[in-house]
């Protein structure tokens, strides 16, 4: 009989130690480390012993290496292509993360019924019958797609080569297990040997993978921080679970932009994508409210304008507090030194708050502008015009600095409807007679002059 082997992994990052000890060197967490039983054979593949032929990679020339574009999968869904750079890439595996009940199940099962490619749907949390329940709700006609509910990798390799799928889903990497390792599924061990087992088949095959993987109460994918270096994508799904929007956004891509966003409306017949966010990011009011303003900003190619909330009060304690949800808030500290020293508003004794709607968290400079114009609009009570927009940078001594992309900017406002957009004087704008005027300003005291 074999010697049971055994190590140790920490159940939060994944480092593994020869002996046990309290408290974990690599994350600096206590009790997180058990021991797990590892026995691995001599060869492992994805596919059987029989069928495994043996390939040797040999070095090429740099300039003899074919680097002709390979053609992407098309998702059959805008949001998933654009976050993805333009669709799936033939042999890639994809990781998408997000909480319970947020609709991760949902969104893949619903792209798995649109494809028009043979697709394998492996699951290992839902019977074939509820999987069918909810997909006669999302899309009762999906031809094309394989429902299978197994757990063991082995089991799943066998069912990939009777039916040759084009792409191949897994719902979830956690629950996977392989005959590899005998620590139970979950564990850190077993996350990796599946993993491993899936970018081999991906790779030898190109077939793309895409992988479901839970997360921890911290927001991070559990199993090892390894498993995100070893896929090639990892996709964040977000929102709140008490409201329908939801978000999806790329944390690494190997093969596009990792600044791109995709938003999605929960409805009862699954994920609807929302073409114009802007819809979503500016509440509807019935009357001028003061504190309101609305930014032109970017994120990855595609332009939003966004609703930037301020309330400035009296601080009641004694000690004034700074806010800012969705919004850095060392540099709403920043904004309103600058608008102390540079324009003379004295906020050194009143609490600030800020909120950016829709539940999305923005880094483009350009919305310091919109969060100045919100601060004064509402230290002063004066209400902004809902038909202006903004779109700059504020420096340190006041100054109105220019932005990346402002034309684009500029269209996207005037295509919802806005009358006036404030700009630096500085950025080099080259649009013939737009419909939208176009205000340029070059100190935070100019904007003053509109405002109050």
């Amino acid at each position: 009989m074999a010697k049971v082997k055994t190590t140790f992994f920490c159940q939060n990052c994944g480092a593994q130690y020869a002996k046990w000890q309290g408290q974990c060197t690599s994350c600096k967490e206590w009790n997180t480390i058990a021991e797990e039983v590892i026995q691995k054979p001599e060869k492992s593949s994805w596919k059987t012993q029989s069928s495994t032929t043996k390939r040797v990679s040999k070095p090429l020339k740099i300039n003899e290496i074919d680097t002709s574009q390979e053609a992407r999968l098309n998702m059959q869904d805008e949001e998933l292509n654009r976050v993805l750079g333009g669709g799936m890439v033939n042999g890639s595996l994809t990781l998408l993360g997000g909480e319970p009940g947020i609709g991760k199940s949902t969104l893949l099962l619903q792209i798995a019924l649109k494809l028009p490619y043979k697709t394998l749907y492996v699951s290992g949390e839902e019977s074939q019958k509820q999987i069918k329940m909810r997909a006669q709700r999302i899309n009762p006609n999906g031809e094309n797609c394989y429902i299978l509910t197994e757990t063991k990798t082995q089991n799943i390799f066998k069912q990939i080569e009777s039916v040759e799928p084009d792409i191949v889903i897994i719902d979830s990497i956690q629950t996977l297990h392989s005959d590899y390792i005998e620590s139970s599924a979950g564990s850190i061990s077993q996350i990796k040997e599946c993993t491993t087992e899936l970018i081999k088949f991906a790779k030898e095959t190109s077939t793309p993978v895409l992988l479901i993987g839970h997360i921890t109460k911290d927001g991070h994918i559990a199993g090892p921080k390894i498993l995100e270096h070893m896929v090639d994508t990892v996709l964040q799904f977000e929102g709140d679970r008490n409201h329908v929007f939801r978000i999806l956004r790329a944390n690494k891509n190997r093969f596009g932009s990792t600044n791109e966003l995709g938003i999605y409306e929960m409805q009862g017949s699954g994920l609807r994508e929302v073409s114009n966010p802007s819809e979503i990011l500016i509440s509807e009011k019935d009357g001028e409210l003061s504190g309101n303003a609305i930014a032109a900003t970017i994120e990855g190619m595609r332009p939003l304008m966004i609703e930037v909330q301020a309330l400035v009060s009296t601080a009641v304690y004694g000690t004034p507090q700074r806010s800012a949800t969705g919004f850095n808030a060392k540099r709403l500290n920043m904004l309103l030194a600058v608008l102390e020293k540079r324009a003379g508003f004295r906020l050194g004794a009143k609490d600030v708050f800020l909120n950016i709607t829709g539940g999305i968290t923005v880094d483009d400079p350009a919305i310091d502008l919109a969060v100045v114009a919100a601060i004064l609009s509402s230290n002063e009570d004066v209400d902004l015009p809902r038909d202006y927009c903004f779109a700059a940078e504020v420096g340190l001594s006041g100054e109105i600095r220019p932005v990346q992309r402002v034309e684009q900017r500029i269209l996207e406002a005037e295509k919802l409807g806005f009358s006036t957009i404030f700009v630096s004087k500085y950025n080099k704008i080259s649009l013939l007679k737009p419909k939208i005027k176009i205000q340029l300003i070059s100190r935070i005291e100019d904007l003053t002059s509109f405002i109050i």
